[in-house]
Protein backbone atom coordinates (compact mmCIF):
# COMPACT_ATOMS: atom_id res chain seq x y z
CA UNK A 1 0.00 0.00 0.00
CA UNK A 2 1.12 3.62 -0.86
CA UNK A 3 1.29 6.16 2.07
CA UNK A 4 -1.30 7.80 0.62
CA UNK A 5 -3.67 5.21 1.09
CA UNK A 6 -2.86 3.59 4.48
CA UNK A 7 -3.79 0.25 5.73
CA UNK A 8 -7.25 0.81 7.46
CA UNK A 9 -7.78 -1.76 11.22
CA UNK A 10 -10.15 -4.85 10.49
CA UNK A 11 -13.62 -3.96 11.16
CA UNK A 12 -15.01 -6.22 13.95
CA UNK A 13 -17.49 -8.79 12.91
CA UNK A 14 -17.08 -8.02 9.25
CA UNK A 15 -16.92 -10.48 6.90
CA UNK A 16 -16.53 -10.22 3.42
CA UNK A 17 -18.41 -12.64 0.60
CA UNK A 18 -16.69 -12.44 -2.92
CA UNK A 19 -19.30 -14.19 -5.65
CA UNK A 20 -16.94 -15.13 -8.41
CA UNK A 21 -19.35 -15.91 -11.32
CA UNK A 22 -20.55 -15.50 -14.56
CA UNK A 23 -18.73 -15.99 -18.35
CA UNK A 24 -17.88 -12.18 -18.81
CA UNK A 25 -18.94 -12.74 -22.56
CA UNK A 26 -18.49 -9.25 -23.63
CA UNK A 27 -15.26 -9.85 -23.05
CA UNK A 28 -15.16 -12.86 -25.25
CA UNK A 29 -13.25 -14.15 -26.80
CA UNK A 30 -10.70 -13.83 -23.75
CA UNK A 31 -12.72 -14.48 -21.35
CA UNK A 32 -15.05 -17.54 -21.57
CA UNK A 33 -17.03 -20.23 -19.26
CA UNK A 34 -13.54 -22.35 -18.65
CA UNK A 35 -11.89 -19.05 -17.28
CA UNK A 36 -13.96 -16.39 -17.17
CA UNK A 37 -12.35 -12.82 -16.93
CA UNK A 38 -12.38 -12.63 -12.69
CA UNK A 39 -9.34 -15.25 -13.32
CA UNK A 40 -7.59 -12.96 -15.78
CA UNK A 41 -5.34 -10.14 -15.15
CA UNK A 42 -6.82 -7.81 -17.42
CA UNK A 43 -5.11 -4.35 -16.06
CA UNK A 44 -1.60 -5.38 -16.46
CA UNK A 45 -0.78 -5.04 -12.64
CA UNK A 46 0.24 -8.81 -12.40
CA UNK A 47 -3.23 -9.84 -9.80
CA UNK A 48 -6.04 -10.86 -11.30
CA UNK A 49 -9.37 -9.19 -10.98
CA UNK A 50 -10.12 -11.73 -8.32
CA UNK A 51 -6.74 -11.78 -6.64
CA UNK A 52 -7.02 -7.47 -6.49
CA UNK A 53 -10.76 -7.83 -5.12
CA UNK A 54 -9.53 -10.27 -2.04
CA UNK A 55 -6.52 -7.59 -2.08
CA UNK A 56 -8.22 -4.78 -1.21
CA UNK A 57 -10.96 -6.55 1.27
CA UNK A 58 -8.56 -8.55 3.24
CA UNK A 59 -7.43 -5.11 5.33
CA UNK A 60 -10.97 -4.63 6.55
CA UNK A 61 -11.43 -8.35 7.58
CA UNK A 62 -8.42 -9.94 8.34
CA UNK A 63 -7.15 -13.21 6.89
CA UNK A 64 -10.15 -15.53 7.98
CA UNK A 65 -12.59 -13.01 7.05
CA UNK A 66 -13.29 -13.15 3.62
CA UNK A 67 -15.66 -16.06 1.78
CA UNK A 68 -15.33 -16.62 -1.87
CA UNK A 69 -18.49 -18.34 -3.89
CA UNK A 70 -18.06 -19.94 -6.88
CA UNK A 71 -19.26 -22.67 -9.56
CA UNK A 72 -17.61 -26.27 -9.08
CA UNK A 73 -15.71 -26.06 -12.06
CA UNK A 74 -13.70 -22.92 -10.93
CA UNK A 75 -13.38 -23.72 -7.29
CA UNK A 76 -9.96 -25.39 -8.15
CA UNK A 77 -8.60 -22.36 -10.16
CA UNK A 78 -9.64 -19.71 -7.68
CA UNK A 79 -8.14 -22.00 -4.47
CA UNK A 80 -4.40 -21.63 -6.69
CA UNK A 81 -5.07 -18.23 -7.05
CA UNK A 82 -5.72 -17.16 -3.69
CA UNK A 83 -3.20 -19.48 -1.57
CA UNK A 84 -4.05 -16.70 1.38
CA UNK A 85 -7.01 -18.21 2.16
CA UNK A 86 -8.34 -21.40 3.86
CA UNK A 87 -9.93 -24.59 2.41
CA UNK A 88 -13.02 -23.96 4.33
CA UNK A 89 -13.15 -19.89 2.94
CA UNK A 90 -14.08 -20.92 -1.31
CA UNK A 91 -17.61 -22.19 -1.42
CA UNK A 92 -18.10 -24.24 -4.69
CA UNK A 93 -21.77 -24.01 -6.29
CA UNK A 94 -22.97 -27.39 -8.07
CA UNK A 95 -24.59 -25.26 -10.67
CA UNK A 96 -25.55 -21.63 -11.29
CA UNK A 97 -28.19 -20.25 -9.38
CA UNK A 98 -27.46 -16.71 -9.59
CA UNK A 99 -26.66 -13.98 -7.27
CA UNK A 100 -29.04 -14.53 -4.18
CA UNK A 101 -28.58 -18.29 -3.98
CA UNK A 102 -24.72 -17.65 -4.18
CA UNK A 103 -24.64 -14.45 -1.54
CA UNK A 104 -27.86 -16.35 0.55
CA UNK A 105 -25.87 -19.20 1.04
CA UNK A 106 -22.55 -17.15 2.10
CA UNK A 107 -24.73 -15.97 4.62
CA UNK A 108 -26.07 -18.59 6.03
CA UNK A 109 -22.98 -20.33 6.51
CA UNK A 110 -21.24 -16.98 7.69
CA UNK A 111 -24.55 -17.32 10.46
CA UNK A 112 -24.00 -21.07 11.32
CA UNK A 113 -20.17 -20.21 11.97
CA UNK A 114 -20.14 -16.48 13.47
CA UNK A 115 -24.34 -16.02 14.70
CA UNK A 116 -26.61 -13.98 13.04
CA UNK A 117 -25.38 -10.93 14.08
CA UNK A 118 -22.43 -11.06 11.81
CA UNK A 119 -21.98 -8.15 9.13
CA UNK A 120 -21.34 -9.22 5.32
CA UNK A 121 -20.17 -7.25 2.53
CA UNK A 122 -20.84 -8.86 -1.00
CA UNK A 123 -18.22 -7.25 -3.80
CA UNK A 124 -18.24 -8.96 -6.92
CA UNK A 125 -14.82 -10.56 -7.95
CA UNK A 126 -14.45 -8.74 -11.34
CA UNK A 127 -14.64 -4.94 -10.47
CA UNK A 128 -11.81 -2.50 -10.45
CA UNK A 129 -11.37 -0.19 -7.68
CA UNK A 130 -8.00 2.49 -7.77
CA UNK A 131 -8.83 4.66 -4.33
CA UNK A 132 -8.62 2.49 -1.82
CA UNK A 133 -8.79 4.70 1.19
CA UNK A 134 -12.70 5.92 -0.75
CA UNK A 135 -13.51 2.27 -0.47
CA UNK A 136 -12.12 1.25 2.75
CA UNK A 137 -14.12 4.10 3.98
CA UNK A 138 -17.29 3.38 2.52
CA UNK A 139 -17.42 0.20 3.18
CA UNK A 140 -16.75 0.97 6.86
CA UNK A 141 -19.70 3.27 7.50
CA UNK A 142 -21.88 0.62 5.13
CA UNK A 143 -20.93 -1.46 7.92
CA UNK A 144 -22.26 0.68 10.77
CA UNK A 145 -25.63 1.35 8.78
CA UNK A 146 -25.79 -2.48 8.44
CA UNK A 147 -25.49 -2.88 11.91
CA UNK A 148 -28.73 -0.87 12.56
CA UNK A 149 -30.89 -3.22 10.74
CA UNK A 150 -30.21 -1.94 6.99
CA UNK A 151 -29.85 -3.70 3.74
CA UNK A 152 -27.22 -1.27 2.61
CA UNK A 153 -25.86 -0.49 -0.71
CA UNK A 154 -22.90 1.65 -1.85
CA UNK A 155 -23.87 3.72 -4.45
CA UNK A 156 -21.21 5.22 -6.80
CA UNK A 157 -21.19 8.43 -7.94
CA UNK A 158 -22.19 8.73 -12.02
CA UNK A 159 -19.05 10.97 -13.51
CA UNK A 160 -21.28 10.87 -16.60
CA UNK A 161 -24.85 10.32 -17.81
CA UNK A 162 -24.58 6.59 -18.01
CA UNK A 163 -26.47 4.11 -20.12
CA UNK A 164 -24.71 0.75 -18.85
CA UNK A 165 -25.60 1.25 -15.35
CA UNK A 166 -28.97 0.81 -13.34
CA UNK A 167 -29.27 3.87 -10.79
CA UNK A 168 -29.99 4.08 -7.26
CA UNK A 169 -32.69 6.82 -5.90
CA UNK A 170 -31.88 8.12 -2.37
CA UNK A 171 -34.21 9.46 -0.22
CA UNK A 172 -34.02 11.42 3.73
CA UNK A 173 -30.59 10.60 5.30
CA UNK A 174 -30.55 7.78 7.52
CA UNK A 175 -29.98 9.06 10.81
CA UNK A 176 -27.31 6.62 11.93
CA UNK A 177 -24.52 8.06 13.92
CA UNK A 178 -21.20 6.22 12.19
CA UNK A 179 -22.17 6.36 8.77
CA UNK A 180 -23.46 10.67 8.13
CA UNK A 181 -23.79 10.10 4.75
CA UNK A 182 -25.96 6.65 4.61
CA UNK A 183 -29.39 7.69 3.23
CA UNK A 184 -32.51 5.58 2.59
CA UNK A 185 -32.96 4.10 -0.89
CA UNK A 186 -36.33 5.25 -2.46
CA UNK A 187 -35.86 2.91 -5.44
CA UNK A 188 -34.00 1.38 -7.44
CA UNK A 189 -34.28 1.99 -11.51
CA UNK A 190 -33.02 -0.31 -14.75
CA UNK A 191 -30.68 1.05 -17.17
CA UNK A 192 -32.40 4.18 -18.19
CA UNK A 193 -32.08 5.71 -21.83
CA UNK A 194 -29.59 9.13 -22.14
CA UNK A 195 -32.01 11.37 -21.44
CA UNK A 196 -33.31 9.90 -18.56
CA UNK A 197 -29.40 9.56 -17.03
CA UNK A 198 -28.97 13.24 -17.81
CA UNK A 199 -32.25 13.65 -15.80
CA UNK A 200 -31.07 11.49 -12.96
CA UNK A 201 -27.71 13.36 -12.56
CA UNK A 202 -29.29 16.86 -12.26
CA UNK A 203 -31.16 15.62 -8.96
CA UNK A 204 -28.34 14.71 -7.00
CA UNK A 205 -30.46 11.90 -5.94
CA UNK A 206 -29.02 9.31 -7.92
CA UNK A 207 -25.88 6.76 -7.88
CA UNK A 208 -24.36 4.42 -9.97
CA UNK A 209 -25.51 0.55 -8.46
CA UNK A 210 -22.36 -1.25 -8.11
CA UNK A 211 -23.89 -4.23 -6.83
CA UNK A 212 -22.13 -3.73 -3.82
CA UNK A 213 -24.01 -4.76 0.00
CA UNK A 214 -23.74 -5.01 3.26
CA UNK A 215 -26.00 -6.78 5.94
CA UNK A 216 -26.28 -8.84 9.08
CA UNK A 217 -27.11 -12.76 7.83
CA UNK A 218 -29.61 -12.74 10.23
CA UNK A 219 -31.16 -9.28 8.99
CA UNK A 220 -31.06 -11.12 5.58
CA UNK A 221 -32.23 -14.25 5.61
CA UNK A 222 -35.08 -13.09 7.60
CA UNK A 223 -35.86 -10.75 4.77
CA UNK A 224 -35.24 -13.84 2.22
CA UNK A 225 -37.80 -15.89 4.23
CA UNK A 226 -40.49 -13.12 4.03
CA UNK A 227 -40.08 -12.93 0.20
CA UNK A 228 -38.81 -16.09 -0.68
CA UNK A 229 -39.40 -18.77 2.01
CA UNK A 230 -38.73 -22.09 0.39
CA UNK A 231 -35.04 -20.69 -0.82
CA UNK A 232 -34.59 -19.25 2.52
CA UNK A 233 -35.34 -22.64 4.09
CA UNK A 234 -32.67 -24.11 1.13
CA UNK A 235 -29.87 -22.54 2.28
CA UNK A 236 -30.14 -22.55 5.93
CA UNK A 237 -30.65 -26.43 5.63
CA UNK A 238 -27.31 -26.33 3.73
CA UNK A 239 -25.77 -23.80 5.39
CA UNK A 240 -26.30 -26.32 8.37
CA UNK A 241 -24.57 -29.56 7.01
CA UNK A 242 -21.70 -27.19 5.51
CA UNK A 243 -19.20 -27.99 7.68
CA UNK A 244 -19.93 -31.60 7.95
CA UNK A 245 -18.04 -33.46 5.32
CA UNK A 246 -20.47 -36.79 5.57
CA UNK A 247 -23.23 -34.91 5.30
CA UNK A 248 -22.37 -31.69 2.79
CA UNK A 249 -22.54 -33.51 -0.62
CA UNK A 250 -25.96 -35.43 0.07
CA UNK A 251 -27.68 -32.33 1.40
CA UNK A 252 -26.05 -30.15 -1.83
CA UNK A 253 -27.51 -32.67 -4.08
CA UNK A 254 -30.55 -33.30 -2.79
CA UNK A 255 -31.55 -29.53 -1.88
CA UNK A 256 -29.28 -26.95 -4.38
CA UNK A 257 -31.22 -28.09 -8.01
CA UNK A 258 -34.67 -27.20 -6.56
CA UNK A 259 -33.37 -23.64 -5.76
CA UNK A 260 -35.12 -20.28 -7.25
CA UNK A 261 -32.71 -19.29 -9.62
CA UNK A 262 -32.83 -15.36 -9.17
CA UNK A 263 -30.81 -11.96 -8.43
CA UNK A 264 -30.62 -10.38 -5.35
CA UNK A 265 -31.54 -6.95 -6.60
CA UNK A 266 -35.08 -8.58 -7.75
CA UNK A 267 -35.33 -11.09 -4.78
CA UNK A 268 -34.11 -8.33 -1.56
CA UNK A 269 -33.11 -5.09 -2.74
CA UNK A 270 -36.36 -3.70 -4.45
CA UNK A 271 -38.76 -5.17 -2.25
CA UNK A 272 -36.80 -4.14 0.92
CA UNK A 273 -36.36 -0.78 -0.48
CA UNK A 274 -39.60 -0.08 -1.04
CA UNK A 275 -40.87 -1.52 2.39
CA UNK A 276 -38.12 1.22 3.76
CA UNK A 277 -35.42 -1.40 4.86
CA UNK A 278 -32.68 -0.27 2.01
CA UNK A 279 -29.56 2.47 2.73
CA UNK A 280 -27.27 3.93 0.37
CA UNK A 281 -23.68 5.12 1.46
CA UNK A 282 -22.29 7.02 -1.02
CA UNK A 283 -18.92 6.22 -2.63
CA UNK A 284 -17.07 8.64 -4.46
CA UNK A 285 -14.06 6.10 -5.39
CA UNK A 286 -13.48 5.50 -9.07
CA UNK A 287 -14.88 1.81 -10.02
CA UNK A 288 -15.16 0.18 -13.04
CA UNK A 289 -17.05 -3.28 -13.77
CA UNK A 290 -14.60 -4.29 -17.11
CA UNK A 291 -17.87 -4.56 -18.92
CA UNK A 292 -16.84 -4.43 -22.37
CA UNK A 293 -13.19 -3.83 -23.71
CA UNK A 294 -13.89 -0.33 -24.61
CA UNK A 295 -14.19 0.03 -20.57
CA UNK A 296 -10.89 -2.11 -20.62
CA UNK A 297 -9.58 0.10 -22.89
CA UNK A 298 -9.79 3.07 -20.05
CA UNK A 299 -7.96 1.28 -17.53
CA UNK A 300 -5.06 0.42 -19.34
CA UNK A 301 -1.80 2.42 -20.07
CA UNK A 302 -2.11 4.58 -23.68
CA UNK A 303 0.76 3.31 -25.66
CA UNK A 304 3.39 6.07 -27.50
CA UNK A 305 0.63 5.65 -30.68
CA UNK A 306 -2.65 6.22 -29.08
CA UNK A 307 -3.97 2.90 -28.76
CA UNK A 308 -3.61 0.51 -25.93
CA UNK A 309 -2.59 -2.89 -25.82
CA UNK A 310 -2.98 -5.78 -22.98
CA UNK A 311 -0.02 -7.97 -23.44
CA UNK A 312 3.20 -7.38 -25.00
CA UNK A 313 3.28 -4.11 -27.00
CA UNK A 314 6.17 -5.05 -29.04
CA UNK A 315 4.25 -7.50 -30.78
CA UNK A 316 1.71 -4.50 -31.96
CA UNK A 317 1.77 -1.82 -34.34
CA UNK A 318 -0.63 0.83 -35.28
CA UNK A 319 -0.69 2.71 -38.24
CA UNK A 320 -3.35 5.55 -38.61
CA UNK A 321 -5.26 3.67 -35.77
CA UNK A 322 -5.84 5.85 -32.94
CA UNK A 323 -7.28 4.40 -29.63
CA UNK A 324 -6.97 0.80 -31.15
CA UNK A 325 -7.60 -1.78 -28.85
CA UNK A 326 -4.62 -4.78 -29.19
CA UNK A 327 -4.81 -8.07 -27.23
CA UNK A 328 -2.18 -9.82 -28.46
CA UNK A 329 -2.66 -13.42 -26.42
CA UNK A 330 -1.38 -16.00 -29.26
CA UNK A 331 2.38 -14.27 -29.54
CA UNK A 332 1.56 -13.45 -33.19
CA UNK A 333 2.39 -10.05 -34.55
CA UNK A 334 -0.58 -7.53 -34.87
CA UNK A 335 -0.48 -4.69 -37.47
CA UNK A 336 -3.76 -2.12 -37.07
CA UNK A 337 -3.69 -0.44 -40.03
CA UNK A 338 -6.49 2.74 -40.78
CA UNK A 339 -8.88 1.62 -38.16
CA UNK A 340 -9.28 3.99 -35.36
CA UNK A 341 -11.01 2.45 -32.71
CA UNK A 342 -10.57 -0.91 -33.57
CA UNK A 343 -10.72 -4.30 -31.19
CA UNK A 344 -8.43 -6.84 -31.66
CA UNK A 345 -8.18 -10.00 -29.66
CA UNK A 346 -6.24 -13.01 -31.07
CA UNK A 347 -6.29 -15.96 -28.90
CA UNK A 348 -5.00 -19.88 -30.00
CA UNK A 349 -8.78 -20.54 -31.44
CA UNK A 350 -10.72 -17.48 -32.14
CA UNK A 351 -9.83 -13.80 -33.34
CA UNK A 352 -12.42 -10.99 -32.58
CA UNK A 353 -12.01 -8.08 -34.72
CA UNK A 354 -14.73 -4.85 -33.73
CA UNK A 355 -14.57 -1.86 -32.79
CA UNK A 356 -15.11 -0.14 -29.32
CA UNK A 357 -18.33 1.38 -30.20
CA UNK A 358 -19.39 -1.95 -30.52
CA UNK A 359 -17.71 -3.34 -27.45
CA UNK A 360 -21.30 -4.19 -25.80
CA UNK A 361 -22.59 -6.37 -28.90
CA UNK A 362 -19.47 -8.84 -28.42
CA UNK A 363 -22.41 -10.66 -26.63
CA UNK A 364 -23.63 -11.24 -29.95
CA UNK A 365 -20.78 -13.14 -30.92
CA UNK A 366 -20.97 -15.71 -28.55
CA UNK A 367 -24.84 -16.30 -29.21
CA UNK A 368 -24.08 -16.70 -32.50
CA UNK A 369 -21.06 -19.46 -31.91
CA UNK A 370 -23.67 -21.29 -29.28
CA UNK A 371 -26.20 -21.68 -32.02
CA UNK A 372 -24.10 -23.35 -34.40
CA UNK A 373 -23.07 -25.49 -31.70
CA UNK A 374 -19.60 -24.75 -31.13
CA UNK A 375 -19.28 -24.67 -27.25
CA UNK A 376 -15.48 -25.84 -27.36
CA UNK A 377 -15.64 -21.64 -27.93
CA UNK A 378 -17.79 -20.45 -25.42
Amino acid sequence: MSHEQPTPSPIPGFHAVVPAGGAGTRLWPLSRQGAPKFLHDLTGTGRTLLQGTVDRLLPLTGRDGVLVVTGARHAEAVTAQLPELGADQVVAEPSPRDSMAAIGLAAAILAERHGPEVVLGSFAADHVIADLAGFWSAVTEGAAAARAGYVVTIGITATEPSTAFGYIRAADPLGVADAPGARHVAAFTEKPDAETATAYLATGDYWWNAGMFLVQAGVLLDHLAEQLPPLAAGLRTIAAAWDDADRRDAVLAEVWPGLTKIAIDHAIAEPVAAAGGVAVVPGSFTWDDVGDFDSLATLLPAAADGGRTLGDEDLVQRIDATGAVVVPGTGRTVTVLGVPDAVVVDTADALLVTTRAHAQAVKGAVDGWRGRGRDDLL
